[in-house]
């Protein structure tokens, strides 16, 4: 990928750079990445938001619970009816947004976002706050499939400047998000509900003026990229996607073994995601720490989210280097499943269940990131197919982990969804192990373009 500089400078028949224009060039490169347009920097304002979502209910699970007399499997449903939209969604964006264009797609996923997070924020029962939370989950599903491929359309510098920008807001979001639900569940229950609203309508106002109505792909986004950008902003109809792309993608047995082993995977990632408030928070009343309420669970989900977002950027892409994707699945897996069998021996103990919930964002960083890399060098598809279609299998999973969760703990013990969710996980790598030769593509790239890897971390966390 080049720049328009470098473009104009390497031209066909064109002189060679000096070492002082050259030297030029790629000073203003460097600098490129915070000179940016005002329309990008207020996209990932909004990514950051947005990102914060993934982890912001967390620490007032028990909270709602105490507050709204309802039991933890239904506080957990706010996950369940939130995953359960966001992955039926993700079947239909890229047929939405190459319809709508991409600033239009962004500004009603905004808009969904602070209506339904306000309205969760004035509700007086848990079922309500679960209600709302799906229409949360939908807003979600359409602005974050488009907002990487909006940033790469009007950034300037160059496509690589434009992703790391991404990443940046994606690492922030996920690692702030339950701090900040630690720090406004504080005040109230309440308090991330309307923090979310109001942050979001700030994004929504920001790229209603500064974001240009038609975003395209631009030149030095490269042939690689062409097609991404133009299946989001809708800027032509022969970039128009079928409404039947992604679930005729399910077809492939590469996107299918992948989607199926995601799905049980995730339901040991939302096992640990959507029930471990619960066991924490006990273990620190056990321990006379009446205070350690939705800020210390916001610090305990912060550590979480800092090892997912530095493992998702930098561990993935270092271990799939040297041992290969399918590799790299299968050993992370058997390690996340040892950890979640651990944690359920530990659930008891305040410092053992911490340092596993902190250690399991290493090990799911990683998968998150590497799942969403093969599913798009399975196939010959274009990546927001792959990807929605994955991610749209895969939040069943996700979906259905918080009742399973909710119900098991209450029946059998404060341990047992760590079992059932260890069970799930060992079954997601005898999948792979059953759909090995399906997935031989998937090891053919290992260099990641940079796009690819933000598509990657996308599928993965959104």
């Amino acid at each position: 990928m080049i720049s328009n500089e470098q473009s104009r400078t390497k031209g066909a028949g064109g002189p060679a750079m000096s070492a002082t224009e050259n030297s030029t060039v790629r000073g203003d490169e460097e600098e490129s990445i915070l000179r940016q347009p005002r329309a990008v920097w207020a996209v990932a304002f909004a990514c950051v938001i947005a990102f914060m979502g993934i982890g912001l209910v967390d620490p007032i699970l028990p909270a709602i619970s105490a507050e709204l007399d309802a039991s933890p499997s239904q506080s957990m449903l706010l996950f369940t009816s939130y995953l359960f939209i966001t992955g039926g969604m993700m079947f239909f964006t890229s047929f939405v947004s190459s319809r709508i264009g991409a600033k239009t797609t962004l500004l009603i996923g905004l808009v969904l976002i602070v209506a339904f997070a306000a309205l969760a924020g004035f509700s007086g029962t848990v079922d309500q706050i679960i209600g709302f939370r799906a229409g949360w989950g939908l807003g979600n599903a359409l602005f974050i499939s488009t907002a990487l491929s909006t940033i790469v359309g009007a950034a300037s510098g160059g496509a690589e400047k434009a992703i790391i920008l991404y990443e940046a807001a994606l690492g922030i979001g996920i690692a702030t998000g339950p701090l900040l639900g630690g720090l406004l569940g504080g005040i109230s229950w309440r308090g991330p509900f309307f923090g979310t609203a109001v942050l979001m309508a700030i994004g929504f106002i920001a790229i209603m003026v500064l974001l240009p109505n038609a975003t395209g792909s631009r030149k030095e986004a490269g042939a690689d990229t062409h097609s991404e950008a133009h299946a989001h902003s809708g800027s032509g109809a022969a970039d128009h996607v079928k409404l039947s792309a992604t679930f005729r993608a399910l077809a492939h047995p590469g996107i299918c073994t992948l989607g199926i082993s995601a799905l049980l995977y995730n339901f040991g990632f939302f096992v640990l995601l959507a029930y471990s408030p619960f066991p924490v928070e006990a273990a620190a009343h056990r321990l006379g720490l009446e205070d350690f309420g939705a800020m210390g669970l916001g610090w305990v989900f912060f550590g979480w989210g800092v090892c997912l977002a530095v493992t998702s950027v930098f561990g993935a892409p270092l271990l799939t280097k040297r041992m290969g994707r399918r590799r790299s699945l299968v050993l992370t897996l058997i390690l996340l499943a040892a950890l979640l069998v651990a944690m359920a021996f530990l659930v008891e103990s305040f410092v053992g269940i911490i340092v596993c919930v902190i250690a399991a964002g290493l090990l799911l960083g990683v998968l998150n990131t590497v799942f969403t890399e093969s599913v798009m060098e399975v196939s010959e598809l274009p990546r927001p197919v792959a990807s929605g279609t994955y991610s749209g299998v895969r939040f069943l999973g996700g979906a259905v982990a918080p009742m399973v969760a909710g119900t098991v703990s209450e029946s059998i013990s404060a341990g047992a969804p760590y079992l059932f969710g260890a069970g799930a996980v060992l079954a997601s790598t005898l999948v792979l192990a059953l759909g090995w030769k399906a997935l031989r593509r998937v090891d053919g790239h290992l260099e990641e373009s940079p796009l690819d890897e933000a598509y990657a971390l996308t599928g993965g966390d959104a």
